[in-house]
């Protein structure tokens, strides 16, 4: 018998959102490790808050629809305000019923700038990690570091003489046409007028130099989560003292020995040499490219050094994950404060979507 294509819509639906939503929809794990974050956090997002004035969002609503947003890829808070209004499992996860009015775009941003000066995003992936070592899914004996760039949302035409001002375009217009060609800039001479802490750097010889920033990230071997980051200015020495700071900061370190792998830009004598003295074992990559390496047998000859540089490549895995789906690629904010905010939150979500993964596997 053919159905009837029926014009009116119901007025009423007798079906809830949690019904809507299957029981084995990974969401629904991941809510659920959210809640447990969220538990010790309520009294420091009571400080947030004035006790007088209107009721603002829901702070554990903020985080829960942020987290939709690097979950899902999703660009802009106005997109991601248009997306809640309609779809139910985002509806559902955030903590919207059917009929709850959908948040103004600037007035959402203007709220998750107030979590922004309470350093929650720091909070909310400390909280992470203690959940992560209540399951035992972390170990305090085998670590990686590694730093990748970030590119900053600041285009060249930007990237202007500090002193002095540069030949205005002939053109004019909103977007002018400029040429570089023989002009040497470097960011001793130079600065973005769009993002003053976005820096010139080129990751290898042969690429484009782009206004960037750089992320930092301690891994744990065990199960490649993220225990630790950075994000600082885009420099020469930035991953090496980065990956100093965050060794020192390993939180609960039992372990008298531990081991940090590293790729080959971290084989500096230095570097190698302040490892040691935090009784850390450097199992670094050797450059052996036209000079001698800081790590010799003393290292390489142990089988743990072979391992260390095989578990060291997971960690391109965390940094794949935050720019193809975390929004890492090409930052929407300015500034290390607020891009490294970001660059915490993502890494929280990688963890706590790993975490997930880690727990469906058998055994």
């Amino acid at each position: 018998m053919r159905g009837v294509d029926t014009k009116q819509a119901r007025l009423f639906s007798y079906v809830s959102q949690e019904e809507r939503i299957p029981q084995n929809h990974p969401l629904r794990t991941i809510r659920a490790m959210s809640d447990e974050v969220f538990a010790p956090l309520t009294k420091r997002f009571d400080r947030l808050y004035s006790d007088t004035g209107r009721p603002s969002i829901p702070p554990e609503h903020l985080l829960r629809a942020l987290l939709l947003q690097v979950l899902y890829s999703i660009r802009s808070e106005r997109l991601l305000m248009e997306q809640l209004d309609y779809n139910l499992l985002y509806r559902w996860f955030v903590g919207l019923n059917m009929d709850d009015e959908v948040w103004d775009a600037s007035v959402f941003t203007k709220n998750r700038d107030r979590l922004l000066e309470g350093d929650i995003a720091d909070l909310f992936f400390d909280q992470v990690m203690a959940i992560a070592r209540k399951r035992g899914l972390l170990s305090d004996e085998h670590f990686t570091v590694d730093g990748t760039l970030i590119e900053a949302w600041a285009g060249q035409k930007s990237f202007q003489k500090k002193e002095g001002s540069s030949q205005p375009p002939s053109d004019g217009g909103s977007n002018p046409t400029v040429n570089f060609h023989g002009e040497k800039r470097s960011n001793a001479t130079h600065q973005s007028t769009t993002d003053p802490e976005a820096r010139l750097y080129r990751k290898g010889p042969g690429k484009e130099a782009r206004l960037s920033f750089m992320g930092h990230v301690l891994m744990d071997n065990r199960h490649a989560l993220a225990v630790d980051d950075r994000l600082t200015m885009a420099t020469g020495t930035a991953e090496r003292e980065a990956a100093h700071e965050m060794v020192k900061a390993v939180p609960d370190r039992r372990s008298k020995h531990p081991t940090m792998g590293a790729d080959k830009s971290y084989d500096t004598k230095d570097f190698v040499k302040n490892l040691r003295k935090l009784t850390v074992t450097p199992h670094v990559a050797q450059n052996t490219n036209g000079r001698s390496s800081a790590i010799d047998a003393r290292t390489t000859r142990h089988a743990g050094y072979e391992v260390s540089q095989r578990k060291r490549k997971l960690v391109e895995q965390i940094f794949g994950w935050l720019k193809t789906i975390g929004l890492m690629r090409k930052t929407r904010h300015k500034g290390t404060r607020r891009v490294g905010w970001m660059f915490t939150f993502a890494l929280a979500v990688y963890n706590l979507v790993r975490m997930k993964n880690l727990e469906a596997e058998p055994g």
